[in-house]
């Protein structure tokens, strides 16, 4: 008989592992993920049981599923066509239709079960960051989901001393981040006794390598203003620097620092730390650009405005719950990553005050610049719809908000019953809205440009409405 006395049920790979779904933004449609091909390709399947075999499974442990998704995620060509879910082995066919049902038709309890089971980019799990000695105190970094530092490498008696005890870290649920090298995204307050004074705050922590192998803590405590009237790492803050990190967090350019150890000038964005107002510096070369933000695919000038740390101006957000679809966004070295500025932190002019040269994919050239600029309307004719057709429209510039406006209709000649570009009102409404109209709804391909009826035998045949087939009868 087995040494072994007390018996543990026996755990097969189903119980082991979970399997990814997937969900193309375009086709809303939930699939099981069976892998990626050599161009770095999503391969996908339904997600019944007759494909159970060809269904990738993946481990369930916290840690080796962060870093296989990392990586699956480095590989992916275009990872952020897709929204992913990790579910139970047993459970998949069964939770991709109720993701299904409420892709269909959304509730607020198929809300909870997208929240339970979606799986995040790597970069929205990396928005903190660590702190290191030098420069390093406010250059951030990158981190990965591995654990940087051990339990036991931390001082507990020098923690216990500042109200900061393991059991009290865990309770609040910060222990697990700062042991992966992340900064706390929440204000702890400790207290420092110093024997004859006691000294209270609110701070967020960090943990930095220390000497022999252990590990100190970083108290950043909140200020009452950021400090901008010193240089900061050899950068002196212009009138223009503090009146954009003041305003909207970030300074909005890349300048050189100087490392104080090594001399080494370091191309970085700075950006304010919103709870402490410390000044966060983030290298360049760390920044990361999504291809897609809220629906609006980005071109190589808008990633490089983002690299640069400028504002850029969005138009055609999926946002929700409002109606305006446009706004800014900027790149914040603090949360690392590409954030929204809505209100007063949203520029009414950018650069020179000047509004930007970019609306709907399309950059003006010169000449349409400056006619806009001029308070004219543009007509343009290479505008790309959600399918990558060509359409036309009409562009106007309102000189108070620096935004552009965009209509079918002429508004300089709105006496003309049809305009040109109004035979593109329905193509784009088709491909970009996901409208349909009575002479195009059956029609499986994109619409051309302009196109409003079928184009050929092979869509009219489309269009025609499907007609029972008549009974034979019984023959007798």
């Amino acid at each position: 008989m087995s040494e072994q006395t007390i018996e543990t049920p026996q755990q097969y790979p189903e119980q082991l592992s979970d399997i990814l779904l997937v969900m193309d933004k375009e086709k809303k449609k939930i699939q099981a993920v069976t892998g990626i091909d050599e161009n770095g390709n999503l391969k996908t399947v339904d997600a019944d049981k007759k494909n159970q075999s060809q269904f990738m499974r993946v481990d369930k442990s916290g840690d080796i599923f962060s870093n296989f998704f990392s990586n699956f995620w480095r590989q992916l060509k275009d990872p952020t066509h897709f929204s992913f879910f990790k579910v139970p082995a047993g459970e998949a066919e069964e939770t991709a239709k109720a993701l299904q049902q409420q892709v269909d038709a959304p509730t607020k309890e198929g809300e909870a079960v997208i929240a339970k089971h979606e799986v995040k980019e790597p970069k929205e799990q990396q928005q903190q960051q660590e702190n290191k000695k030098g420069m390093e105190t406010t250059q951030a970094k990158p981190e990965t989901s591995e654990y940087r530092y051990k339990p036991e490498q931390i001082d507990w008696e020098t923690m216990n001393n500042i109200g900061l005890s393991k059991e009290r870290l865990e309770k609040v649920g910060v222990l697990d981040s700062l042991l992966r090298g992340y900064k706390t995204n929440t204000l702890i307050p400790i207290s420092i006794n110093l024997g004859s004074a006691v000294t209270r705050m609110d701070a967020r922590l960090s943990l930095q390598p220390g000497e022999n192998g252990n590990v100190v803590v970083a108290i950043h405590g909140v200020r009452q203003k950021p400090n901008l009237n010193i240089a900061f790492f050899g950068h002196e803050f212009t009138k223009e620097d503090k009146d954009s990190l003041l305003k909207s967090g970030n300074m909005g350019r890349v300048v050189e620092l100087t490392n104080p150890k090594t001399g080494e000038k370091i191309p970085s964005i700075i950006s304010i730390d919103r709870l402490t107002n410390e000044v966060i510096a983030l290298r360049q070369e760390w920044i990361k650009i999504p291809d897609e933000i809220k629906g609006v695919k980005l071109n190589d000038e808008q990633k490089q405005t983002l690299r640069e740390g400028k504002p850029l101006y969005l138009d055609g957000l999926d946002l929700k719950n409002t109606q305006d679809k446009s706004a800014y966004v900027q790149f914040n070295a603090d949360r690392m990553y590409v954030e929204f500025l809505f209100g007063d932190r949203a520029p009414k002019q950018v650069q020179g005050n000047e509004p930007l040269r970019t609306f709907r994919g399309k950059e003006f050239s010169d000449e349409q610049y400056q006619k806009l600029t001029e308070g004219k309307t543009i007509y343009v004719t290479d505008f790309k719809d959600g399918k990558g057709q060509p359409y036309k429209g009409y562009v106007t510039l309102n000189a108070e908000t620096g935004k552009f406006a965009f209509d079918f209709k002429n508004p300089d000649n709105l006496k003309n019953k049809v305009q040109p570009a109004e035979a593109s009102k329905t193509q784009v409404a088709v491909n970009s809205d996901g409208k349909t109209n009575e002479a195009t709804k059956n029609i499986k391909e994109p619409l051309k440009s302009e196109q409003q009826t079928p184009k050929d035998q092979k869509q009219q045949q489309q269009q025609k409405p499907k007609v029972p087939a008549k009974s034979k009868g019984i023959k007798r």
